[in-house]
């Protein structure tokens, strides 16, 4: 192939690439920072807040988080802020797989981003990560949850926390169970303290369930508290994201767990007047 060519096509290339990079962004606002609006944001947690599986695969697509997301599916604070604000900067600190116990270190991750506004959604995990008796105990779980956010107050006293109640799973399971295609793809081993044999009525199952879904609510019950004994600067979503009614139209069509952008943007929509910055 002649040298001029190869050269248009790299150029062609580089152009598909950029386009392509920039289609799901959303255009930066200009103009200057109004007074008390963040500089840096960061959010904390696990796949959820990656965006797990938002992009059509099963990996993280940040873009699409309800927290600091920038793609153009997602009215994500940190695209909410951005009006206030045109040079916020956003971390996501947040990790498929983490529980509680990791909370600690992406608060010390937020602490050296800076940040002035964190977002805190953690405890799927710790339910989910194997059968019902590998559950996190609700004492461990609060003393992790605790250990972090006294990072993020020793590091950051100043900056404006809040902290998101944990989606109902357990409605999950009762909209998808009679579904096909999702209890193929739960059958693969998706949360299976809660979704192992979905479609059982035995009442070993049911007890399962139940049990699964008191957790869930034990958790957010820590986080709530956690959250007050905080003090001031922490906000708690009043169990918004807990009350959302998730639907199998808002999580993916791959693993029929995780939010879709459409599910993302509705956690964003629900979370946000909690974080206060409406006030």
């Amino acid at each position: 192939m002649p040298r001029r060519w190869v050269a248009a096509l790299a150029c062609l290339a580089a152009l598909v690439a950029i386009a392509c990079d920039g289609a799901d962004a959303s255009p930066r606002p200009s103009g200057s920072a109004r007074p008390g609006a963040p500089a840096v944001m960061s959010a904390l947690g696990d796949s959820i807040t990656s965006g797990f599986a938002s992009c059509l695969v099963l990996v993280s697509c940040e873009r699409n988080s309800w927290s600091t997301g920038d793609g153009l599916r997602v009215e994500s604070h940190y695209r909410r802020l951005r009006e206030r604000n045109p040079a916020l900067r956003a971390y996501d600190r947040a990790s498929p797989g983490a529980r509680a116990t990791a909370l600690a270190g992406q608060a010390g991750a937020a602490v050296r981003d800076q940040a002035d506004y964190v977002t805190v959604l953690i405890g799927a995990n710790d339910a989910c990560h194997g059968g019902i008796d590998a559950m996190t105990p609700v004492a461990t779980f609060r003393d992790q949850l605790d250990r972090g956010m006294r990072v993020l107050r020793n590091g950051r006293p100043k900056a404006r926390v809040l902290v998101v109640s944990i989606p109902d799973l357990y409605r999950l399971w009762e909209v998808g169970h009679t579904e096909p295609r999702t209890v193929r793809a739960w059958g693969y081993g998706i949360c299976p303290a809660l979704l192992a044999d979905p479609t059982s009525m035995a009442p070993a199952a049911v007890a399962r369930r139940t049990r699964f879904r008191q957790r869930i609510d034990d958790y957010n019950a820590q986080l709530r508290a956690a959250c007050r004994a905080y003090g001031s600067r922490c906000r708690w979503d009043g169990g918004a994201a807990h009350r959302l009614r998730f639907g199998l139209d808002l999580v993916n069509s791959l693993d029929w767990f995780h939010p879709n952008a459409s599910g993302q943007d509705r956690l964003a929509e629900v979370s946000w007047p909690a974080a206060g910055w409406s006030d």
